[in-house]
């Protein structure tokens, strides 16, 4: 589960148990299985209605862009004269 509030990104899950697999197969494991949850505060110039989340082989991506008025633009020179 994923969720913002507040400009914290809030991320939650739970890791079950799978038997069928020795402890010999992995070179580390942070926790065995349970749940967990992890915070992170965002940057004031995120656009949280625009962060979208993907899993794929094992590995969750999230995208947090910043909002269009957050970002650099080019200021064009006029010379005069």
């Amino acid at each position: 589960d994923i969720s913002v509030e507040d400009n914290v990104l809030t991320l939650t899950g739970e890791r079950r148990f799978y038997a069928d697999r020795s402890e010999d197969e992995f070179h580390r494991i942070e926790r065995r299985y349970g749940t967990f949850a992890r915070s992170l505060t965002l940057p004031a110039t995120t656009d949280a209605n625009a962060i979208e989340a993907s899993f794929d082989a094992g590995v969750l991506t999230i995208s947090v862009p910043k909002r269009e008025e957050a970002k650099p633009r080019k200021i064009q020179v006029k010379a005069t004269g």
